[in-house]
Formats: C-alpha cells, sequence, structure tokens
C-alpha cells in the first residue's frame, strides 16, 4: 500500500540521527545540543547522502519554537528577575548593546546592508537558556546567587529578543530602505499598529487568560486522566501560539510565551512542566535538527576569517562587557568570570531572529551559516570555558595586581559598620546565605535573642538587612576576606546555609583555621556528599530529604499515638 512518507522519513532520519549523535556529544563532555545540529547538517541539502525534507522540517521547527517558548514562559519568573533586577537589567541591556555593535561593525565591514547588519548583531547577543541551564545544572549551581544572576540576567535577554521579534516586521521595510523609510508617517502607523495588536493581545492575555487557563487546567486535572491533562496544556500553548498569529498578527513564538506565563498561575503549573517535558524536548530537538540543515559546511573553508570574527565576538567580546559590568557593580571576580562563560555562547532565539531575518529579506543567506557555525563552535567551547574560570581566577590572582586590587577595593558592604554593636563581633552566630534556608534561621536566632552576622554575595539583600538593623557583610564565603569581615575568628559556630556545595570545605578551613574550636553545621540534598562531608568531620550535616522524613514520622507517630491512646 502506497503512502507519502516524508513526514515519516524527516521524523525518524532527525530523531534517530539526533540520538546517535547527541549520545556521542555527551559522552566527549559537550553539549548535547551540538550533536543536534550536526545531525541537521547531516541529513541537510549541503551534505551528500539522504536529504529531509526541509519545507516539513521547517514546520516541525515552527512547533518546536512554540513548545520551547511556551517552556521558557512556564519557568519565567518575576520575584527571580525582580531579587537581581539591579544588576541583571542594566547588565543585560548593555551588554547586547554592545554585542550588537560589535556584530553590526563586522557587517559593515564585510559590505552588508544596515537592517541585515542590525540583524546579525542582535543575533549574536543572545544567549542560549537551554545551554546555560544545562551548564549550571552540571556545576551543582543553578540555586546559587551566580546561577540567578546569570538566569535573571538571560530572562532579561529573552524578553528583549521578545520584543525585537515584535518589532522587527513593522520596522523592516524602513531598515531595508523601502517606501516607509521615505514616508516617517507610514513607519509610525505600521509601528503604532503593532504596538496596538500586540498591546491588545497582552492585555486579552493577562486578564482574561490569567483567569480562564487556570481554571480550565484544574477542570481537566479534577478527571485524573493524565492523557487529557498533557493534551490540554499542549493544545494551550499551540492554539494560543497560532490563535495570537491568526487574530493579533504577533508571532508563534510570542503567543507560546505567553500561553506558558498564564500557565504558571495555576496550582498545576509544576505538573503542567513535567508532563509537557518530554514532548517539549522532542520538539525541541526538532527544531535544532532543522536549523543544522540550513548550515553549509562550506562557509568554514571558504569564510574561515569571517567564522573567527563571529566567534571572537560570541566568546571574548560579550565575555569581556559582560565580566566588566558585573565588576562595575562591585561583585566578586568569580562572580563576573562565571556569568560572563555563562554568555559565551548563542543559541534558539539567534536562529529564530535569523529566519524572521530572511523570511523579511533583511538578512543574507550566508549570514545564517555564519551565525550557525558560531553557535556549534561556541556550544561546543562553552564546557571547556566554565572550566577555566577556576584556574584563570587563581592566575589572575597570582600575576594581576588589578584583579588583587578588584577583590579588596573598598567596599561599604563588603565590611561591617564601625558602628555595629559588640554583640555581633564576639560569640555570635556566622550565617552564609540568607535564601529559603538561611532567612528561616535567622528568623529563629532573632526570636531567642541570639546575636548572628550574615554573609551573602547578594549585595541589594546586604542592603535591605542592614536598613532592617540585621548584620550583615556581601561577598562570597568561600573568599577567606568575607568570613574574616563576618568575625569567624571570635564567632561560636558557623553556620552554611546556601546549596551550593562546591565551597563549603574552604569555607569550614579558613572557619577553622582561624577559630580552631568554632562549630560548623553544613546543608546539603546529596548523600553521598553528606557522607563525604562526615568523613571529612566537617562538623554537623544536615541532609534535607532525611530531616523532612525524620520531621514527618514524628507526626506520625504523634498523631498515631495520640489515636490509640486510651480515653
Amino acid at each position: 500500500m502506497p503512502h507519502s512518507v516524508s513526514l515519516i522519513n524527516t521524523i525518524a532520519a532527525g530523531l534517530g540521527l539526533a540520538l546517535v549523535l547527541g549520545f556521542i556529544a555527551a559522552r566527549l563532555r559537550l553539549p548535547a545540543l551540538v550533536g543536534y545540529l550536526l545531525a541537521g547538517v547531516i541529513i541537510g541539502p549541503y551534505t551528500p547522502g539522504f536529504v529531509a525534507d526541509a519545507e516539513i522540517a521547517a514546520q516541525l521547527a515552527e512547533i518546536g519554537v512554540m513548545l520551547l517558548m511556551f517552556g521558557v514562559g512556564l519557568h519565567f519568573s518575576l520575584d527571580d528577575l525582580l531579587a537581581v533586577r539591579k544588576l541583571a537589567l542594566p547588565g543585560a541591556i548593555v551588554q547586547m548593546a554592545v554585542a550588537t555593535l560589535l556584530g553590526m561593525g563586522v557587517a559593515t565591514l564585510w559590505g552588508w546592508e544596515p537592517g541585515g547588519a542590525l540583524v546579525f548583531g542582535l543575533a549574536l547577543s543572545v544567549a542560549s537558556t537551554v545551554v546555560l541551564l544545562r551548564a549550571l545544572e552540571s556545576l551543582g549551581i543553578l540555586d546559587s546567587f551566580t546561577g540567578r544572576i546569570a538566569i535573571g540576567w538571560l530572562v532579561v535577554e529573552d524578553l528583549a529578543m521578545v520584543l525585537v521579534l515584535v518589532l522587527l516586521p513593522a520596522l523592516a521595510g524602513w531598515l531595508k530602505g523601502g517606501s516607509e523609510a521615505s514616508d516617517p508617517l507610514a513607519l509610525w502607523e505600521a509601528l503604532g499598529m503593532t504596538l496596538l495588536q500586540v498591546g491588545g493581545f497582552v492585555v486579552l492575555m493577562l486578564v482574561v487568560g490569567r483567569r480562564v487557563f487556570p481554571w480550565a487546567l484544574w477542570q481537566v486535572a479534577r478527571t485524573n486522566s493524565r492523557e487529557l491533562f498533557t493534551l490540554c496544556v499542549v493544545a494551550a500553548a499551540v492554539s494560543i501560539a497560532f490563535t495570537s498569529a491568526a487574530l493579533f498578527g504577533v508571532s508563534f513564538a510570542l503567543g507560546a510565551f505567553f500561553a506558558g506565563m498564564v500557565m504558571r498561575e495555576s496550582e498545576y503549573s509544576h505538573r503542567a512542566a513535567e508532563e509537557s517535558l518530554p514532548l517539549r524536548d522532542a520538539f525541541a530537538v526538532l527544531f535544532f535538527v532543522s536549523v543544522g540543515m540550513l548550515f553549509d559546511p562550506m562557509v568554514l573553508v571558504e569564510r574561515p576569517f569571517q567564522v573567527l570574527a563571529v566567534v571572537a565576538i560570541i566568546v571574548v567580546g560579550k565575555s569581556l562587557a559582560a565580566a566588566a559590568l558585573v565588576l562595575a557593580f562591585r561583585y566578586p571576580l568569580g562572580t563576573a568570570l562565571t556569568v560572563s562563560a555563562s554568555l559565551a555562547q548563542i543559541g534558539e532565539f539567534s536562529f529564530i531572529l535569523v529566519g524572521l531575518g530572511i523570511s523579511l529579506n533583511m538578512f543574507p543567506r550566508e549570514g545564517q551559516s555564519l551565525v550557525l557555525a558560531g553557535a556549534l563552535i561556541s556550544i561546543a567551547l562553552n564546557p571547556l570555558v566554565f572550566r577555566c574560570i577556576e584556574p584563570l581566577q587563581r592566575w589572575l590572582h597570582a600575576k594581576s595586581a588589578l584583579a588583587r586590587k578588584l577583590e579588596m577595593r573598598d567596599d561599604p558592604l563588603a565590611e561591617l559598620p564601625m558602628t555595629t554593636d559588640e554583640k555581633y563581633l564576639s560569640r555570635q552566630v556566622v550565617v552564609v546565605g540568607y535564601g529559603r534556608v538561611g532567612r528561616r534561621i535567622a528568623a529563629a536566632l532573632m526570636a531567642h535573642n541570639l546575636p548572628f552576622v550574615v554573609a551573602e554575595q547578594n549585595r541589594e539583600l546586604v542592603e535591605r538587612l542592614r536598613s532592617e538593623g540585621i548584620a550583615a557583610v556581601s561577598g562570597d564565603a568561600a573568599d577567606p576576606s568575607v568570613l574574616i569581615q563576618a568575625h569567624v575568628a571570635r564567632a561560636r559556630m558557623l553556620v552554611i546555609a546556601t546549596p551550593d556545595s562546591l565551597d563549603v570545605r574552604q569555607m569550614i578551613a579558613t572557619a577553622r583555621a582561624l577559630n580552631p574550636t568554632i562549630e560548623t553545621v553544613v546543608r546539603t540534598h546529596n548523600e553521598d556528599e553528606a557522607r563525604l562531608l562526615e568523613q571529612e568531620n566537617a562538623g554537623k550535616v544536615f541532609l534535607g530529604e532525611e530531616e523532612l522524613a525524620q520531621a514527618m514520622t514524628r507526626h506520625v507517630l504523634a498523631r498515631s499515638a495520640a489515636s490509640t491512646a486510651p480515653v
């Protein structure tokens, strides 16, 4: 029985080859995304052998974009962004501007039109959220303050790119020098109409969508049908994206992003994220495969110096700009290096933007291969960049007087004020980290009138604590100077309440070198890590899951005893 199998061929070849190459990339300690892109290159029209259907691959990529952006919206937290807003907001905007100007500069030297140069610069300015999250997870710093800064920075970049995707079609004619360029009124009319349509869609989603879709999700959840729940989530993502494009003229990406945002309002948002994850991952793989199909490997041979320029902007230019901005806000050198490494790559938004630029006849085809080459190389190099952070930091401290000066510069938040009460300087408790755990410990200490000093990396949080009369110092407690400023040498106890277990040993070693009799308390979520810390005599180690289980067990036993006691 004859069948049209182009769709099946494309999916089977794309997913099968992506699995093999993604596995090889992971074994080589590279992001699996590199394997997905290479799979697309192999089944694309620029390499010999099997060639997948480009039109079908493009439609699968559109679904991948919808589900990717739905996931971004589902995980978007305004609270997380506001917590690091003073650094992430100006930092991301300035870093994007620097990278865009660098990209526009080299594109102009190559003779590109202003519109194409602008799209090129913007495509090089935004990092991949997927690559960043995987890198932070592998390093175990996703929930650390540095990790939150990097994520907040990426959220600002993502929001800026959503705005670019909305405005670019309206500005395309003017940027290409068409009739709109000679008629400013037509430009403002087109821009105003676009903003009006987008504004109407946003208002509808925030006013109506925030109530209707969480309610619909709750109704479906009441049926206790897993497949209906998953279907509801996916249908909402795709249908909202399609309806937004059909009725309001906004992109699929923006519609799916807001679908995720309104779903986040539901109490079932975490379940929605979990249930839709396999489908999102599968179509995300197809999206990256379809992007790889557009890459012409001959660009590496024909335009090697242009490829080097692109990689230099992504890996060096963006990183230096980000590191300088973080240091300018008086954050430690380690934080600056980690944030800059996080941004030394490009990914999904760059591909979406380049595709939009080509569809608007603003972006040259050869530019697409240059951006894809920059993405492939920068993503492949990113794990190496992260591994270079610690040796580079040590080398800078040893060789550079400027680096040492940056760490030692006069910072009013890095030391306790001269007016600090004596009770905070001797026999106090030093609490490292003022997150969900540290905040509760500090509240309990305050309720019992026990003096304590907080060591916290978030400068904004330290400012707020001091305004509330709480003794606090800003900095990374792995740096001995931070614990010295917290007067750990005369403290009775060191409580390490941060989820980051990488620097725990350094903190304990510093505290015991300054105060051999100090008692140390450590928090961890990993059983193996807890066992190692106990073997190393790291003090009292609390394993999160074990403490939770013990508390629940005590409650169950107490209630059971009460119910069986004779009346």
